[in-house]
């Protein structure tokens, strides 16, 4: 052995488990999050979990900081909300230490979290994310597809309201309750989105894109039946169906597909190029309207769980 290998330091992996990140350690762990957004051309994280860096403790969210001598290189979060379903969580290695098992430390940190009841995103679906949830022993529970179409050529029959049904803007602080009501409602099915509180809206109207002039509100008689919330992704110059809802007992009549177009064309009068959209694999009669209004699938997230 030469002198040089008997002096080489061993890296020495810790795994730090906080519910709250001080602001550098959010700062860190975003830089962290964008360097491999470079890299795999998509966010590692989610929307929601990007928002829960910040802003302190949030009830059943914990945060998995993996470090090497000091140096920030693996994130974890994990989720527990859900009343019925397993712990949910998400994580990332940096794209510069992947291949040295940081991967599945983070994973066997996250197994033992969650008394190993775990759900685990992988966004875009990867080879390594597969192996490494077969290494987990976690098998695919869940297909959520990204699917786009293009705005340039946008050519949609003019919206046809169901009869005393009228279209307006958000309003916020006026609006707040009775959207998060018919939100709950229409997604009572959906574990993520169904459970918004007024914190998590209050987090997304704090956010730069937020305009409540694509945010769509259908009502009759005063009350609130259905809503399609737009999203606009300056840098990318794409916009989103961001959350589109019906109250149970609006369904049906034509509503969600008024407005679609609504919010369709509101995104295409922004000059967006394109517009994408979130649905589950198995939602078969959504992905079906979807397709009939020339959306195509771009990209799937998979979600792998323990079995039960």
């Amino acid at each position: 052995m030469s002198s040089d290998d008997s002096v080489r330091p061993v890296p020495s992996r810790s795994i730090e488990t906080r519910s709250t990140l001080d602001p550098d350690q959010a700062e860190a762990v975003l830089a962290l999050l964008a360097d491999a957004a470079r890299a795999d051309g998509q966010q590692p994280v989610s929307e929601q979990g990007r928002l829960q860096l910040r802003g302190g403790a949030r009830e059943g969210v914990s945060h998995l900081l993996l470090s090497i001598d000091g140096e920030l290189v693996g994130y974890a979060q994990l989720e527990d909300t859900d009343p019925v379903e397993p712990p949910a969580a998400e994580l990332v290695v940096h794209p510069a230490h992947r291949g040295h098992g940081h991967g599945r430390a983070l994973g066997s940190a996250l197994l033992a979290a969650s008394g190993k009841r775990l759900r685990v995103w992988a966004h875009g679906g990867h080879s390594a994310a597969r192996h490494l949830a077969q290494v987990l022993g976690l098998t695919l529970f869940r297909e959520l597809r990204q699917m786009r179409r293009s705005l340039t050529d946008l050519q949609l029959p003019d919206p046809v309201l169901p009869e005393g049904v009228g279209v307006r803007t958000f309003v916020p602080g006026k609006d707040d309750a009775a959207w998060l009501a018919v939100n709950a409602a229409a997604f009572a099915h959906h574990p993520e989105q169904g459970a918004l509180t007024q914190r998590d809206l209050d987090d997304r109207k704090a956010e730069p894109w937020f305009d409540p002039a694509g945010f769509f509100l259908a009502e009759r008689r005063g009350e609130l039946v259905g809503f399609h919330w737009t999203k606009v992704h300056a840098e990318e110059g794409l916009g989103e169906i961001y959350v589109l809802g019906v109250r149970p007992g609006e369904q049906g009549g034509g509503l969600g597909k008024a407005l679609t177009v609504i919010g369709l064309r509101h995104l295409a009068g922004q000059q967006l190029p394109a517009a994408m959209l979130y649905v589950d694999a198995d939602n078969k009669a959504a992905v079906s309207v979807y397709e009939r209004m020339g959306f195509t699938t771009y990209e799937t997230d998979l979600m792998y769980r323990t079995e039960t």
